[in-house]
């Protein structure tokens, strides 16, 4: 096994078990402490570790209509500052349809409502064809963290907690559909009860698996879409991917950090 790819495997119980054995220790486990901030570094340091080189794999779109690219891979990588979770070439993408305008970040509060957001509820498609091997939907949709203090809030705290808490906390209501040769598709912050699929399906590219929410670790309703090579997220490498018409130009690939890729029907 590549040793970069035996490092993403084997990183995914250093967090947690870090938190563990500090708490340990602080109730007289003998040396808790010390490991588990040994183990706490080791599982930071090994997020930095990137997975080997792959080819860039062209899926389908996984959306319809006009949306906004955030955490675009095209701007660096890792593009959500983490290699943990396959995250590597991982992009965020939020709809942004002419007839409604997506609110402001800073307008409205610090927790406005979902339904504000036009991502709410749009349809999410299969960007390859596959079999469904990761299907949850039972997270709830929080509120937006629309202003400065819920997103510090969220980026320190409740991110953290989710890490530790694994993928379900982190990714929410998500997908993992497997094409059979080595790729997987992850669809994460999916709406609360919109899965239309189960583990063992069959789905066909541009088939709608699910709609648009903002469960886990999201701060607006959006859709996280990555590849990897693994259907166990926590321990799985990145892979890079281009959407077929996604990028600016109409082009095979992304948009960059605020350009718009427009994919399909309209919103």
């Amino acid at each position: 096994m590549n040793a970069r790819i035996a490092v993403a495997r084997i990183r995914p119980p250093l967090v947690p078990l870090g938190v563990f054995l500090v708490l340990a220790g602080v109730v007289g486990l003998p040396f808790g402490e010390l490991v588990g901030v040994v183990a706490l570094l080791a599982g930071i340091a090994l997020d930095r570790v990137a997975p080997p080189p792959a080819e860039v794999r062209v899926v389908e779109p996984p959306v319809l209509g006009p949306w906004r690219a955030l955490n675009s891979p095209t701007m660096g990588v890792p593009s959500h500052g983490t290699h943990g979770f396959g995250q590597t070439w991982a992009v965020d993408l939020v709809a942004e349809p002419a007839e409604r305008e997506r609110p402001a970040f800073g307008s409205g509060g610090q927790w406005r409502p979902v339904t504000d957001y036009p991502a709410f509820g749009l349809p999410v498609l299969a960007p390859l064809d596959g079999t469904v091997v990761r299907a949850h939907d039972r997270r709830r949709d929080h509120r937006a963290r629309s202003g400065w203090a819920s997103l510090i809030w969220l980026m320190v705290v409740e991110g953290f907690v989710r890490q530790v808490g694994g993928t379900r906390w982190l990714l929410g209501n998500h997908l993992v559909l497997d094409d059979g040769a080595g790729t997987c598709v992850v669809l994460a912050h999916l709406r609360r009860g919109s899965v239309r699929v189960a583990v063992g399906d069959r789905v066909a590219a541009g088939e709608q698996v699910a709609d648009c929410g903002n469960s886990g670790n999201s701060s607006e309703p959006h859709l996280h879409v990555q590849l990897t090579d693994s259907a166990w997220v926590p321990g799985a490498c990145g892979r890079p991917m281009a959407v077929r018409g996604g990028a600016a130009d109409g082009g095979d690939g992304l948009p960059g950090n605020g350009e718009l890729m427009h994919a399909g029907l309209p919103a």
